[in-house]
């Protein structure tokens, strides 16, 4: 799995980010403990959790 950066998911709606972080979940639990897979998969969790928190802290945009 290849690494998801934070600019990647600066434009996306919540539902999307939420959509993203379940499927990175699901393929965080087929990799293998010690790889760059399983690396990659949970820095991706962190960064879409950080970009969710900070769309629920903007609040919706008026």
């Amino acid at each position: 799995m290849r690494l998801i950066v934070a600019s990647e998911l600066d434009n996306l709606p919540e539902t999307a980010l939420h959509s993203k972080f379940y499927r990175v979940q699901q393929e965080l639990a087929f990799t293998e403990p010690a790889t760059t897979e399983r690396t990659n998969a949970l820095a991706s969790l962190e960064n879409i959790n950080r970009a969710i928190i900070t769309r629920r802290i903007k609040g919706p945009g008026f």
